[in-house]
């Protein structure tokens, strides 16, 4: 007979031994740990902790090279009215937005600076780090509050080198988005400071 048992019955009978067994029985059950993320923070009970889900941008990107790409990157965020960076400065990271609205602009000799286009979640947030000087040829700034996938592009350019596949996929991307964005920059700027378009006030 369990010990639980022969106390209960001493203090009070069958009855007691039951609810004492069911008791010592849901305790344990109660005193497994918390699953934890690799930041220590506690997850509820039952859930995966998972690497990010895979960005739909880097859908083409072939194996190993996208996984070691992926070490390269971590989850950060920036908060509403933050300047992601600025035109000229040193292209050491890119991003990819999980959340959030970030404006691209252009500095503008004698105006104030012109917005060429807004990024939503899924898409890339610059592309000078690919390519000599790596330096940025726009500004970015966050509208909203932004989460987004930041890499270090040192490393990521060193990979493409090492893995030509690889750096041929994500320069195809690349050059895909590049194209995309420098039509949606002209018509921009026809808008603005073409013959039909005022342009913002000095």
């Amino acid at each position: 007979m369990r010990r639980c048992c022969r106390e209960s019955r001493r203090a009070g009978g069958r009855e007691n031994c039951r609810r004492s067994c069911r008791e010592t029985r849901s305790g344990r059950a109660g005193a497994r740990p918390e699953r934890t993320g690799r930041d220590g923070r506690r997850r509820p009970r039952g859930s995966a902790v998972t690497t990010a889900s895979r960005p739909r941008l880097l859908d083409a990107l072939p194996s190993p090279g996208y996984d070691r790409m992926m070490e390269h990157s971590r989850e950060v965020h920036f908060p509403r009215g933050t300047r992601i960076f600025e035109e000229g400065s040193s292209a050491d990271r890119f991003w990819i937005i999980r959340s959030g609205t970030v404006l691209l602009d252009m500095h503008v000799p004698g105006r104030h600076a012109a917005t060429l286009e807004t990024l939503h979640s899924q898409d890339l947030i610059g592309w000078s780090w690919l390519f000599p000087p790596y330096t940025w040829h726009l500004g970015a700034g966050a509208v909203t509050a932004v989460g987004a996938l930041e890499f270090d592009a040192r490393p990521v350019r060193e990979l493409c080198d090492e893995d030509p596949p690889f750096g041929k996929a994500l320069n195809h991307c690349v050059a895909e988005i590049i194209g995309g964005r420098l039509q949606a920059a002209r018509k921009r700027l026809l808008d603005l400071y073409g013959p039909q378009g005022s342009g913002p006030a000095p």
